[in-house]
């Protein structure tokens, strides 16, 4: 960290054990004060979080909203987080590559809701976190002592969704393949346990809009894309249930937020935009996709409940499949 540039009445907290409510009402007066959140001031707060052993209930929200003021809104064009600002971020909350406080995680996910932009590594550090935590039980997560390594239960879905929502701003509509890697990864090493049948909706949705998009679908916002449906809210834990009220009547509701390149086509042709409907056209599921797949899915292996769910929404979805998936593709009636 650099030099910690603070007020007089701010570093004299720098050697307390105990931050309260007293203290939070002067340190947002110092801080918002003048409208600018320095990057001193951000390192200040930093500095405190770490060192103080006890924090007033009140500390938690007013540091998210303090460091998030900074990161997002204080260099222009206001709302668009910088590649220096996400570096400096993932660098301040890391500790061997892991967020370790359960304020620093809000912090993360709360700059990613603020931003219209963001860089893509930072959604994935933040998406990391999670698999960290559900994988080997590592993180602020295991705060509260819920977390049950090898499982993903309800909450930690959630906080994916909300990760996986905050990052479609400004160019981010559809899932990127960094994003759906760590999805697979987590979906690999909680294959075996009791997950909550909300995660085989996540990500079934959030890998089935990557393939989609690739293969030449618009994107529909993120928020549609994974929204929750009320028939799955309600699903029989018993995975084999699950997936057959999903197949059965939840992939025409999935595909219904995607527009076909068939339509795509006629509407650009329409308005004299051939060119560009031929160049989209040819965003089919290619070689790269498709070797990419056939390395994620079952290769030495039955498949998964809900790698099957998500070959057969390909499957009937995609209007050009490599012929490289047609083994795969095979598996799935």
């Amino acid at each position: 960290m650099g030099e910690l540039i603070m007020s007089a009445p701010v570093a004299g907290l720098a050697s307390k054990s105990r931050i309260t409510g007293e203290d939070v009402a002067m340190l947002r007066q110092e801080v918002f004060g003048d409208g600018v959140v320095t990057r001193g001031e951000a390192e200040a707060l930093f500095a405190l979080d770490a060192t103080a052993k006890e924090k007033c209930q009140e500390w938690p929200d007013f540091f998210v909203e303090a460091v998030t003021d900074y990161i997002v809104h204080q260099e222009k064009p206001s709302g668009y987080i910088s590649q220096e600002n996400a570096d400096w971020l993932i660098r301040t909350i890391s500790r061997d590559g892991m967020v370790d406080s359960r304020t620093e995680l809000e912090l993360l996910v709360h700059v990613l809701e603020k931003a219209r932009s963001s860089p893509s590594q930072l959604c994935v550090y933040a998406l990391e976190q999670v698999a960290h935590a559900v994988i080997d039980g590592k993180g602020p997560l295991m705060l509260g002592g819920a977390l049950v390594p090898g499982l993903i239960a309800k909450a930690e879905v959630e906080l994916l969704r909300r990760i996986l929502h905050a990052h479609g701003g400004d160019g981010n509509i559809a899932i990127t393949r960094a994003e759906a890697e760590v999805l697979f990864k987590i979906n690999e090493r909680t294959a075996q346990a009791d997950n909550d049948p909300s995660w085989n909706d996540l990500f079934v949705k959030a890998i089935a809009n990557f393939v989609m998009c690739s293969a030449g679908y618009e994107a529909p916002t993120r928020e549609v894309a994974l929204r929750r449906d009320a028939f799955l809210e309600h699903a029989d834990p018993e995975i084999g249930s699950f997936f057959s009220r999903m197949v059965s009547g939840g992939l025409a509701a999935i595909m219904e937020a995607y527009r076909s390149p068939d339509d795509i086509e006629a509407e650009w042709e329409a308005k004299n935009r051939a060119a560009e409907a031929l160049a989209r056209r040819a965003e089919t599921i290619d070689a790269g996709e498709a070797s990419w797949l056939i390395e994620h899915i079952g290769a030495d292996r039955p498949l998964y409940e809900n790698e099957r769910a998500l070959l057969t929404l390909i499957k009937q979805a995609s209007p050009e499949i490599h012929p490289a998936l047609r083994p795969l593709l095979d598996k799935v009636a």
